[in-house]
């Protein structure tokens, strides 16, 4: 990509604000339908993060995707600081604004310990959601994008979610329920890819025409901690 690319910025911007907001949608569980089966609030949002990836990989290549990913992870963690940060300010001195800092102290006392599970989950997870999308693309010769993008994501969620949900939820819910949390929650996000797959499918058409590129990742490094590497 030898210039400035808008539709790569609104794509990395929207793939950081996923990250950073899902952060905050964890604890809150919810029960699926009336049904014995609970899920965590970050479903409805952070898939989308993994859409981006697929198509930030698709379109522009392993070495963007991680630059983007290693973006995000930065700033999910300035933003989890700053969240700790305002949790350890003093309470006000009006009594009517005490329970709003206490409730909002609450919620926002598990950021830090909930971003530190997703980043290293998100970091893990993206990454080889990357790596796979990227091999398979140059392995079958760019054909089969519905297939590489869902087996890339089930690879990607499941190394995220056995990282990320016994870490949150370990010291507050028995391990066999944090489990089958952590697989309804690769179940859903996965048929959440596959229901949005045609609008993905035409979107990453649409940016390889409108952008006049098709990235294939022959003789790259696959080290993910090499984001200079970055054209």
């Amino acid at each position: 990509m030898s210039k400035f690319s808008t539709r790569f910025l609104v794509m990395a911007v929207t793939l950081v604000v996923c990250l950073i907001t899902s952060n905050f949608f964890v604890p809150r569980v919810w029960q699926v339908a009336g049904l014995p089966l609970q899920l965590s609030g970050a479903v409805l949002l952070f898939p989308v993060s993994y859409i981006f990836n697929d198509c930030i990989t698709e379109v522009y290549g392993y070495k963007k995707s991680r630059f983007v990913i290693w973006l995000a992870f930065a700033l999910s963690a300035f933003v989890a600081l700053m969240a700790q940060l305002v949790c350890w300010l003093p309470a006000p001195l009006e009594e009517g604004s005490k329970p709003i800092a206490e409730s909002f102290n609450s919620l926002f006392s598990m950021v830090p310990k909930t971003t530190a599970a997703s980043l290293v989950a998100f970091l893990c997870g993206s990454t080889v959601n990357a790596w796979v999308m990227s091999r398979m693309k140059v392995g079958s010769g760019g054909k089969a994008f519905g297939l590489r993008a869902i087996l890339s994501s089930v690879a990607g969620e499941l190394a995220d979610s056995v990282i990320f949900f016994p870490v949150v939820f370990c010291n507050i819910m028995p391990l066999p329920a944090v489990l089958k949390i952590a697989g309804m929650q690769v179940l859903a996000k996965v048929l959440y890819e596959i229901i949005v797959l045609p609008f993905t499918t035409w979107f990453v058409r649409h940016v390889k025409k409108v952008e006049g590129i098709d990235t294939y990742d022959r003789g790259i490094s696959y080290n993910p901690f090499k984001i200079s590497d970055i054209e």
